[in-house]
């Protein structure tokens, strides 16, 4: 009497690059599914069976492992659940040399085979992986080449001035992949530039424009979606003003090239924008984090809750360092009664604070503090609570907002 097979437990993977055409009744991913499964059916002699389980990743790229069914497969390997994987592929699975490498390395650890109906191969040989090295660099190989080609084919679209991607924006609508003026919102673009030559700040437009009700530009994506909608920032008005699509142009990878589209604002008007910008010294959070702060991202407003942030000013060639509520930096001053703190005074009273308890710390003595430490701000002194009266941790819900 012959000894049973033993049962191996198949799942099926599954992957599409592109959304296109996962919407039909038969598309790729049942089409490789239908073959995976037509393949471990002539294996049942084996003791081959399909898991009814489906790890499909339609719309995900392979060159990363970042997918939610192939996680799930993993996971399910990880807990025993699946003896033999089987693609229709090889670059199904991954097109990165790396990630595949320690794809085969966990399902060695496993215990678990792989087979790509298309390409045989057995994983256990050392024949056998070199062959799927080989299939596998020439993956890694075709995927870049695609890659190069989209690159190439943007970078030639922009040149000609047509669209390359990316949402409508204020004043701009995207109809059959080209910027079309949207008259109506095109009046408030041309009223914000003539609005900032007039304020000279990001910051008092937005309060502007919030006071008057208006909003960001509001659509709705493809997968159903909103974006927009909000109130203005001073980040909102200067991407607005240095968006060079409002002059007729379409940017790509830093340069600019003439556009479709009309433009929406006066060259000479965007220009004296631009100079009035750079006059402001506008830092970016890149800029700020190469300053040093010695409170930054510890502090709360003790009005709004908000968090409080480094700020500085140059006043005759000197500067100034203070501590700033951010809900009064993104939406305006006049947002949150609390004043810009000077950060030397804030500093020191936070570190002379930190010595006397420790100083006063269990265990210490009299002896263990230093001269340097002795006659400094006691815990609850006059300046500690001035301090502590307009800047504190966040508050109880039920406090002031």
């Amino acid at each position: 009497m012959s000894e049973s097979k033993r049962i191996v437990r198949c799942a099926i993977y599954t992957r599409k690059s592109h959304e296109e055409g996962l919407d039909q009744e038969f598309n790729s991913l049942d089409a490789q599914r239908q073959s995976a499964e037509s393949y471990i059916e002539s294996q049942r002699h084996e003791g081959w069976q399909c898991l009814r389980k489906r790890y499909d990743d339609g719309g995900f790229t392979g060159g990363n492992m970042d997918r939610p069914a192939l996680a799930e497969l993993l996971g399910d390997i990880q807990a025993g659940r699946i003896d033999c994987v089987v693609v229709y592929k090889v670059d199904r699975l991954s097109r990165s040399l790396l990630d595949f490498a320690k794809l085969i390395n966990l399902f060695d650890k496993h215990a678990v085979s792989f087979v790509s109906v298309t390409q045989q191969f057995n994983t256990t040989t050392s024949m056998g992986r070199l062959t799927l090295n080989i299939l596998l660099s020439f993956a890694q190989f075709e995927r870049e080449i695609i890659g190069e080609r989209i690159r190439d084919k943007k970078l030639a679209t922009a040149m000609q001035g047509k669209y390359v991607g990316g949402g409508p924006i204020l004043g701009l609508d995207v109809v059959d992949k080209k910027y079309v003026v949207n008259e109506e919102e095109a009046k408030q673009v041309r009223a914000i530039f003539d609005l900032f030559e007039k304020l000279e700040s990001c910051r008092k437009v937005a309060v502007a424009l919030n006071a008057e009700g208006i909003r960001t530009k509001r659509h709705v994506l493809k997968s159903g979606k909103v974006r927009g909608g909000r109130e203005w920032t001073y980040r909102s008005v200067y991407e607005l003003l240095i968006n060079r699509k409002y002059i007729g142009q379409i940017v790509h990878k830093g340069k600019a090239y003439p556009g479709e589209h009309e433009a929406i604002v006066s060259l000479e008007q965007f220009e004296r924008v631009q100079a009035q910008l750079r006059a402001n010294k506008t830092y970016t959070h890149k800029h700020q984090v190469r300053r040093f702060a010695l409170l930054r991202r510890m502090i709360r407003c003790g009005h709004c809750g908000s968090r409080v942030m480094p700020s500085w000013t140059n006043r005759h060639g000197r500067e100034y360092r203070y501590y700033t509520c951010a809900k009064k930096v993104r939406t305006g001053y006049g947002e949150c009664p609390l004043p810009s703190l000077p950060a030397g005074q804030i500093e020191t009273t936070v570190v002379d604070q930190l010595r006397a308890l420790l100083r006063h710390a269990p265990g210490r003595t009299a002896r263990s503090a230093s001269p340097a430490t002795r006659g400094r701000t006691r815990p609850h002194s006059p300046a500690w609570t001035n301090l502590a009266s307009g800047m504190t941790r966040r508050r109880s819900p039920s406090g002031p907002c």
